[in-house]
């Protein structure tokens, strides 16, 4: 391996833990996220241009850092509001870094990496927006890992991106901590997107593959970090328990075959117990500080985590939470879930009697789970003509191809 290749591998390596830290600093002296996600990505550019010839810096993070600020500094003086932005450097002809250090280091880096996250996810943006700017700010994903990702085209996260910084800045969007009732609108936002990241690698709504452990893993990051910096905020530490007990799992999700094994087919000696430790440590501080939604959804995920059979999960516990999580935050997707729990602890006929009135449900037209769930439950029932209609009509439904070869197997079953 070269010279040059062992610089851009560390290139890469540092711009992945730092691009964030990096966009936060730029972004509070040029008060623009997309200007401050432009003025980093060139400081990248800088970097990937002279460490390979002059070597990797003693401090990469710091070195990027600084080349970051200057760009920044350049373009406010091009802009001609220096001294609206930094007046204690307004009418001069040059600085030295000590002087503009000075200016851009009243607030430790840990405020301005919170107000990065709380821009990239506000609400002006559409939901998908918000999570391609949180993946390309805060995990420093390029357009095409996050395209990849999701399996769309380059063109359209580069859009999605585009549009996103436009829409900030047109909104006037400030980059500033929000307060009051504002704040907790907005942390709702953000637990939204991060959610929304895991849920996409942990269950993939389209393709060949059932997980995209990349996205687990850069979810359960982003929400690591905001805990550390939320640390008085139960549902922050109740969404980190949830995605560490779920990705605790990952690995036992699939067969040597690649083919998905679901929850209580699963080898529970595959979990991961360090996640498991670690999520049940952030489900206590949440119980401890209050919780909410998140965290009755992390107490549910416990209840299978402490069961070492699934013969030993204690389902009118789990039926319980979930008729806690109905009364707090009622939806058609828990009301079906707690028809799981219910059929677990009563039997299949009692499970079956909560989930048909969804069946009118608008919101779970065409949601393939909805007859999947069905369809089991018919199948416990003996009724095996109706419950192969139900899997094959969940089969129809799905965009993921793992999903719909587990689906179909199901309705085969039903005439062996």
């Amino acid at each position: 391996m070269t010279a040059g290749t062992d610089a851009k591998s560390a290139i890469e390596a540092v711009w992945r833990i730092e691009a964030a830290r990096v966009i936060a600093g730029v972004a509070r002296l040029v008060g623009d996220v997309g200007l401050a996600e432009e003025l980093a990505q060139d400081a990248l550019v800088a970097a990937l241009e002279q460490w390979p010839s002059e070597g990797v810096p003693r401090n990469p993070g710091a070195w990027l850092m600084t080349a970051a600020k200057r760009r920044g500094i350049d373009t406010i003086r091009r802009q001609q509001v220096l001294q609206k932005h930094l007046p204690a450097l307004a009418g001069q002809e040059s600085t030295d870094d000590s002087e503009f250090d000075a200016v851009l280091e009243q607030d430790p880096i840990e405020d301005d990496l919170l107000r990065l996250i709380f821009t990239a996810c506000h609400p002006v943006l559409k939901p998908e927006a918000r999570v391609a700017l949180t993946l390309r700010m805060l995990g420093g994903l390029s357009t095409d890992e996050i395209a990849r990702a999701f399996l769309v085209p380059d063109a359209t996260v580069g859009q999605r991106i585009s549009r996103a910084k436009r829409a900030l800045a047109d909104a006037k969007v400030p980059f500033e901590l929000p307060t009051g009732a504002d704040r907790a609108a907005r942390l709702t936002s953000v637990l939204e997107v991060i959610y929304l990241i895991f849920n996409e690698g942990y269950s993939a709504t389209a393709g060949d593959d059932w997980m995209r452990p990349a996205l687990c893993q850069e979810a359960m990051r982003v929400g690591r970090v905001l805990a550390g910096l939320m640390p008085a905020e139960a549902e922050v530490h109740g969404l980190v328990a949830l995605l560490e007990i779920q990705a605790s799992r990952s690995a036992a999700r699939t067969g040597p075959d690649g083919k998905v094994v679901t929850l209580l087919e699963q080898d529970r000696r595959r979990w991961d117990r360090l996640l498991i430790t670690r999520g049940l440590a952030a489900l206590a501080r949440a119980e401890e500080l209050g919780g909410g939604t998140y965290t009755l959804q992390a107490a549910i995920a416990a209840c299978h985590a402490r069961a070492r059979t699934a013969e030993e999960t204690d389902w009118p516990a789990i039926a319980g939470l979930y008729a806690r999580l109905a009364e707090l935050a009622p939806s058609p997707i828990v009301e079906l879930n707690r028809a799981v729990a219910v059929s677990m602890a009563e039997g299949p006929g009692a499970g079956l009697a909560v989930l048909d009135p969804l069946l009118e449900e608008p919101a779970l037209r065409g949601y393939h789970l909805l007859p999947s769930v069905r369809g089991d439950l018919l199948f416990k029932l003996g009724r095996r003509a109706e419950a192969r209609a139900e899997f094959e009509r969940a089969a129809g439904m799905t965009r993921n191809e793992a999903e719909r070869a587990l689906l179909l197997g199901r309705a085969e079953e039903c005439v062996a």
